[in-house]
């Protein structure tokens, strides 16, 4: 088993050319054999013109003599017959090939004037007769070439052409196989980096064939993995920060209670601290647990078919005491619609969306929510008149642990997990989330879910 590419690319190419130049002659042998034949006889007859105008033209001694003494007869043989069909002279040596068998028949109309063709399946055996006067008598010229002229023409004619293309053909393909075969060397190399962990990796293959686009498709995976390694390092120094925060909290509070002498209402308030950070604790590892089983092929959504807006209704009403300590109100414009999906997590989503919307709203501020419908799809908006979202932080807020409200951050609590656990419930059901905002002037959030959503559709 060859298992090097650029052998066998060589080898193929090699085995390819000649295979197609041996079929290629054969087949132009084929097609041209009729042709050939002809032009072998023509050639006989013209020889034979030639040998009758000698004894036209000389006695008939001299001319037995200079036809005797030609160079030509290496490649033909002559036969001379008299009217009695006796064979006079013999010119040339057969060296063991088949002499061709001249009848009387033809010895007779060759006296009478005609010339005679003679082919046969041996092309050598075939023969041209030609009549010849000289002073004596009427006498039948006989012309046979000594070899096929097929053999000798074809095996020459042949041998070189398969030589020279052979040669020629193989340095091309060796140079041609280089090229062919550098760019994937240079993919070869390029993974063995991507795999000791070198991300900045630059193919520069400008083919634009299948070998293109695999060095396209190779650049773009390891953007993507370069991504994703810059996404789990930030992922491992979130996590660590936020555990870290509680986590001081705990044991600096705990070797506080250590104290003998502490009142009883700072003993208390450190509990109440330490019991707070042991809730953040258990609720960050619960956001990432029910991350995690979003993003991976465990999570079966429970489909059902319920009214949309009875549910946000519903939310709204559990989050009363969120909203009514900061005296926000709601102005709902919620049509009457029902949709099939799995509505314990799209509980999840209207509480992060509207506890977010109720959490940065100004105190006494105004929520909007709608829904409305078009062919195939809900559209639920929900609208706050809060501190709004710089635009740089808008591409990330659903990224997990990230946080827009940063100068904020002791004013509002939060993991940053909740519109990442959203986004991947949102696109689980085969839907879209935007945002929409501008800083000082509020947020918008529109989620665009299909109203019949089926098994088939999520497993595409």
């Amino acid at each position: 088993m060859i298992r090097s590419l650029y052998i066998r690319v060589v080898l193929s190419f090699l085995i390819s050319v000649i295979a197609g130049t041996v079929i290629a002659f054969v087949i132009t042998f084929l097609v041209f054999r009729g042709n050939m034949n002809e032009n072998v006889q023509e050639e006989l007859l013209n020889f034979g013109q030639d040998i009758v105008r000698i004894y036209d033209t000389i006695p008939l001694r001299e001319a037995d003599k200079f036809v005797e003494g030609m160079k030509q007869l290496d490649s033909y043989h002559i036969r001379i017959y008299d009217e009695n069909n006796n064979e006079l002279h013999s010119y040339g040596t057969l060296g063991g090939q088949t002499s061709a068998r001249v009848t009387a028949d033809q010895i007779k109309n060759v006296l009478n004037g005609e010339i005679v063709r003679a082919n046969s399946s041996n092309e050598s055996t075939g023969f041209v007769g030609l009549p010849l006067r000289t002073e004596a008598e009427a006498k039948a010229l006989f012309i046979q070439p000594l070899l096929s002229p097929y053999t000798s023409f074809n095996v020459k004619w042949l041998s070189t052409f398969l030589i020279y293309s052979l040669v020629i053909g193989s340095l091309l393909i060796l140079v041609a196989s280089i090229f062919v075969v550098k760019p994937i060397n240079k993919l070869t190399k390029a993974t063995k980096r991507l795999a000791s962990g070198d991300f900045n990796v630059r193919l520069n293959i400008k083919q634009t064939g299948e070998l293109g686009t695999l060095a396209r498709s190779f650049e773009e995976m390891t953007h993507d993995l370069q991504h994703l390694e810059q996404m789990r390092r930030e992922f491992v120094t979130n996590v660590s920060h936020e555990v870290q925060s509680p986590l001081t909290s705990i044991s600096g509070y705990a070797q506080a209670l250590k104290q003998v002498n502490l009142a009883e209402h700072e003993r208390s308030r450190y509990l109440d601290i330490i019991i707070s950070e042991a809730k953040r604790l258990s609720n960050m590892s619960d956001s990432l647990l029910k991350l995690s089983m979003l993003e991976s092929d465990s999570q079966q959504l429970r489909l059902v078919t319920r009214s949309l807006d009875e549910q946000i209704r519903r939310v709204i009403v559990a989050l009363q005491p969120q909203w009514t300590a900061r005296n926000v109100h709601f102005e709902l414009d919620l049509q009457t619609l029902k949709v099939t999906a799995d509505h314990d997590q799209l509980d999840q989503v209207w509480m992060n969306i509207l506890g977010n919307a109720i959490k940065f709203s100004e105190v006494g501020g105004v929520i909007d929510v709608s829904i409305s419908r078009n062919i195939s799809d809900v559209i639920i908006r929900i609208s706050d008149k809060g501190i709004g979202i710089e635009p740089e932080d808008q591409k990330r807020i659903f990224e997990r642990f990230f946080k827009a409200d940063r100068s904020h951050s002791s004013k509002y609590e939060g993991s940053g997990m909740g519109l990442a656990i959203v986004k991947q419930i949102v696109s689980l059901h085969q839907g879209d989330i935007q945002v929409e905002s501008r800083p000082g002037e509020g947020t918008t959030f529109v989620i665009t879910l299909p109203i019949h959503t089926t098994k088939e559709s999520l497993n595409r």
